[in-house]
């Protein structure tokens, strides 16, 4: 294989790299079809290219990995596009061969490639050569400890989103109860609320304080006092349902999460040391990054791939000022 590399000075030289595996293929993952390319040196020096389609259903790609294993593919490329890949990827590995999943913009960036050659063909080329690095994929019960783990907090998101619904709907209609309360979705608010849609009186809804929240009746008799129309009553109890349902969902989803991390209670119990982690927490580091460190080499690459590296805004000794820091949407 040949590539081009450019010098300082503007001068290109085209360097010929010799590849290390013998048989390589390539996937060009989309949503309804998966172009595969196996690249094979056979023991005299030629290089056999084939190429085959497969739609993307299941009994399609078990076809794709089959044929895969039958040419004794060594190496498996595919890019990383949206959620298309992972089939292919999970029965691709029930059959033991090694695959990467690469970052779509470092391939395109690699020089070299002719203007006639495929995404496939392109793939198993740099494969061959091992010009291209994988992206970390977990196992899969890691990759299902993720989905269920980023599901929850979609969930967490939307309940947060509901309480403070919920709040807006008793400020339009003049109850202050957020003023008083220090947790609107607290057990105490939670009775007021319902005896507000029973249509309770105020004096009644007020000792359902509980707590040291009894010192503070006359504050939320007042607060209590406003005017809720028939629709506010109507959103209120809407949204106070689908909390609930929300709530259950989520101690649904923890059962779950506590039954696939249970073979790895040591893991857990050690990310639980740290300040601030508890058993979801280190649930959700478990299902992000997996249990084998080795895989990112060093801690500075595990950083990175976390995203918690420092940005770099400097150029020309000059720091640059991001704009969310100044304050400007963009």
């Amino acid at each position: 294989m040949f590539i081009s590399v450019l010098l300082k000075g503007g001068r290109e030289v085209i360097m010929m790299i010799e590849p290390i595996t013998k048989c390589v293929a390539g996937l060009d993952v989309h949503k309804k079809m998966v172009t595969c390319t196996i690249l094979e040196e056979k023991p005299e020096g030629e290089l056999k290219s084939t190429t085959r389609e497969y739609l993307t259903f299941q009994e399609d790609l078990k076809k794709l990995s089959n044929w895969l294993y039958e040419s004794k593919v060594e190496l498996v490329i595919m890019e990383s596009t949206g959620v298309y890949w992972q089939s292919a990827y999970e029965i691709i590995e029930e059959k033991g061969i090694l695959c990467y999943v690469v970052n779509a913009y470092h391939m395109k960036n690699v020089p070299g490639r002719k203007t006639d050659m495929s995404d496939s063909q392109w793939m198993a080329e740099l494969g061959r050569c091992g010009l291209l690095k994988p992206s970390f994929i977990p196992p899969r019960e890691f990759r299902e400890l993720r989905m269920l783990t980023r599901y929850r907090k979609k969930l967490r998101n939307m309940q947060s989103s509901e309480k403070n619904r919920l709040h807006k709907i008793l400020e339009l209609g003049g109850i202050k109860l957020g003023s008083v309360v220090s947790d609107i979705d607290g057990v105490s608010a939670r009775d007021m609320i319902a005896a507000i849609l029973d249509n309770r009186p105020i004096e009644d809804i007020a000792i359902l304080a509980r707590g040291r929240l009894r010192e503070k009746i006359p504050s939320l008799i007042k607060s209590l006092r406003g005017e809720l129309t028939d629709r506010h009553k109507y959103l209120l109890g809407t949204i106070s349902r689908h909390i609930k349902w929300l709530e259950t969902e989520i101690t649904s989803i923890d059962d779950q999460v506590a039954g696939v991390i249970k073979p790895y209670r040591k893991e857990c119990e050690l990310l639980e040391t740290i300040p601030g982690v508890d058993k979801i927490s280190a649930a959700m580091l478990l299902g992000e990054i997996g249990v084998k460190m080795e895989v990112f080499g060093n801690k500075s690459r595990l950083s990175s791939w976390a995203g918690m590296c420092p940005g770099n805004n400097i150029s020309a000794n000059k720091k640059k000022v991001e704009a969310s820091a100044m304050g400007i949407n963009l």
